[in-house]
């Protein structure tokens, strides 16, 4: 095969390096990602995992100083966190961001005020039907797992191609996860590209395809979520499990 007819990978990170100031936090990571694949991104607390996913979502702390990311053949580290956003990149951090004073259905709208639009409400009340039953309740009075859904629901009210979550199981019931992981599972099914950071790293590796562990902001194994699973001397070493 000639370098003009490689396979470009649906996304790529080129080693990428971002600062909290004078703290060197992201330090060279490199991956690619396939179209519809979900990825585990893991490591122990302090790892650097949310602050790769912020730095690759184009959030501007941490600031990235070298390196390119690439979704398709588009340059997205040249982009500013909204921009990359409207190329599809969505982010749902840690702390959902839910708008208080608003209603579920008043969040979902206010996503879609600009282009370009994914779901529309209806479709999310089909894959959320819980989300339909509190639809004029004010958002942030919800349970956190609702929230939660609420915050994956945003993401795919706009026009996604590569969903970024952080701790989405962070503080939830186990019966709460379990419904997570089946929303995630039918992202999956719709071929939308997933990266997920998270510190059950069991649930998060029983859900992905592939998986990536940080340590000390490099990779220190890339590989499938199955050989982690399958690994015990690896998880103990790097995930404490």
């Amino acid at each position: 095969m000639s370098a003009a007819e490689e396979k470009i990978p649906y996304f790529s990170v080129r080693d990428v390096h971002a600062y909290y100031g004078e703290s060197y936090i992201v330090q060279g990571v490199s991956f690619d990602v396939e179209e519809g694949e979900i990825v585990a991104l893991l490591g122990r607390n302090g790892a650097g995992k949310t602050s790769t996913l912020r730095a690759l979502a184009r959030v501007d702390d941490p600031a990235l100083t070298q390196g390119e990311i690439y979704l398709g053949s588009k340059p997205i580290h040249t982009l500013k966190a909204y921009q990359a956003a409207r190329e599809g990149i969505q982010l749902v951090p840690e702390d959902r961001r839910i708008i208080g004073g608003l209603t579920v259905e008043e969040n979902l709208t206010l996503a879609q005020v600009a282009e370009p639009i994914g779901w529309d409400i209806d479709r999310i009340y089909d894959h959320f039907p819980r989300l339909r039953e509190r639809r004029n309740q004010d958002a942030i009075t919800m349970s956190g797992g609702e929230q939660q859904m609420l915050a994956v629901a945003r993401a795919l009210a706009r026009d996604v191609k590569l969903l970024f979550l952080d701790e989405p199981y962070e503080g939830l019931a186990p019966v709460i996860v379990q419904e997570i992981e089946k929303i995630l599972l039918e992202v999956k099914k719709l071929g939308i590209t997933t990266i997920i950071v998270e510190q059950n790293a069991v649930a998060a590796l029983q859900l992905a395809d592939k998986a990536l562990i940080l340590d000390m902001g490099q990779i220190a194994f890339r590989g499938t979520a199955q050989e982690v699973l399958d690994d015990q001397e690896l998880r103990h070493e790097y995930l404490a499990i």
